[in-house]
């Protein structure tokens, strides 16, 4: 999704619906910063990935974490600094009290103006009309989500007919069950022996 934001994809799709030909000019990828929200595994695994095509790469988490290549941000002091450099802005959090709603108005002021969200956390992370409003008024250039709350997205929902909203049905990142089984083997070995698990959730933190 990056890529096709990158790449002016959505652009393109609207063009042939119009049956316009119309290139558009590629900006070099170091001039555009992509920001992650959460540097957990998914969020380190983004990172990595994008730093092949040479963008610059911010991260912002609970906790300061470094990673080569990343200008990391940690904690609520530092998420305005963190907000105001990122063209893309990608959530991938966990859902926990502090993090729900945390796509609201008051974040997407702090973004550049046009730029654009990707949300593969949870749907509650967003707050659907501010989302809508940043669209409305081109805050925000464009909204790529995977997530929404509820799940299935209702029929009536206005995501649905929103020119600058793309939907997935939840699948930017699925269970298979060939790397699946292994660990769920390993992990009722471990606890037959009395040894410890392998990723187990801190209740305490909430993931």
């Amino acid at each position: 999704m990056v890529l096709a934001l990158h790449r002016d994809f959505f652009d393109y799709v609207a063009a042939k619906a119009a049956r316009t030909w119309d290139p558009l000019e590629v900006p070099p990828a170091s001039s555009r910063t992509i920001g992650v929200m959460g540097m957990g595994s998914l969020g380190c695994a983004v990172l990595e990935r994008l730093a092949i095509y040479g963008f610059r790469l911010r991260g912002w988490n609970r906790s300061l974490r470094h990673l080569d290549g990343v200008e990391s941000f940690s904690g609520p002091e530092q998420l305005q600094p963190f907000l105001e450099g990122c063209d893309v802005l990608i959530c991938l959090l966990p859902l926990t009290s502090a993090t729900q709603g945390i796509l609201n108005r008051e974040l997407f002021s702090a973004l550049p103006a046009g730029a654009a969200l990707i949300n593969v956390g949870r749907g509650p992370h967003l707050v659907d009309a501010d989302l809508l409003e940043a669209l409305d008024s081109g805050q925000l250039s464009r909204a790529i989500l995977d997530v929404t709350d509820p799940e299935p997205l209702p029929p009536e929902h206005p995501f649905w007919a929103h020119p600058r909203v793309f939907l997935t049905p939840h699948v930017a990142s699925m269970t298979q069950p060939e790397s699946a089984a292994p660990i769920l083997l390993e992990n009722l070995r471990r606890h037959q022996g009395g040894e410890a698990l392998m990723n187990v959730i801190d209740r305490s933190r909430g993931y």
